[in-house]
């Protein structure tokens, strides 16, 4: 299945607005109006990530939560907070929860924040898939874009690592552009710790 902002809201005014603004950013998403509805919709090849009230009729987000991680769930999970819910949403954040944001919120900074969850995942399944995949990755590589991708992993900049493979500050950002293209990451930390099972 392709990635999906879950909304879990007990409110269908929140769920429809949330929604339309999700989906108006290219953001898939479906909507449960319970942590149970969502609960027996869940399944451990779901991927995307979740955005989950706190408070709730019945189940609520943090025992949701807990219940997503007892059975091994990685979804990045995004809780939507009124005022005085802060202190439970930072004690998730301790447990593992991707972020807490306040209603009412700034609806562009809570998309921009489910973006940055999408992308998470996708990152996480693709080091959780295995060496296997960062092998095949690692094989679409030329051997100068792995001498670059080396240097970049030793922490260098592009002028030392420049200087050291003898070639223009201008030749190193275009490998460095296209390893990053075609590792499938933005920056050089994401590249350690795609790496990282790896090595």
């Amino acid at each position: 299945m392709s990635p999906h902002a879950y909304l879990v809201d007990d409110d269908e005014a929140i769920r429809d607005s949330l929604g339309w603004l999700l989906e108006s950013r290219g953001v898939a998403c479906l909507s449960y109006p319970s942590a149970e509805d969502f609960l027996a919709a869940w399944n451990p090849s779901l991927t995307g990530c979740v955005v989950l009230d706190i408070r709730m009729d019945g189940m609520s987000g943090p025992e949701l939560f807990a219940t997503l991680c007892e059975h091994g769930s990685k979804l990045p999970v995004i809780f939507l907070t009124g005022h005085g819910d802060v202190p439970m949403a930072v004690a998730a954040l301790k447990q593992g929860a991707f972020d807490f944001v306040e209603k009412p919120c700034n609806d562009n900074e809570l998309v921009n924040r489910v973006i940055e969850a999408l992308k998470l995942d996708e990152t996480q399944r693709l080091a959780a898939s295995g060496a296997d995949t960062v092998n095949a990755l690692t094989d679409r590589l030329t051997t100068r874009e792995r001498q670059v991708m080396d240097l970049i992993l030793a922490g260098k900049l592009n002028k030392v690592i420049a200087d050291e493979l003898q070639i223009s500050m201008r030749t190193v950002e275009v490998h460095r552009a296209n390893l990053f293209e075609k590792m499938g990451v933005r920056t050089a930390v994401e590249l350690a710790q795609l790496l990282a099972g790896k090595r």
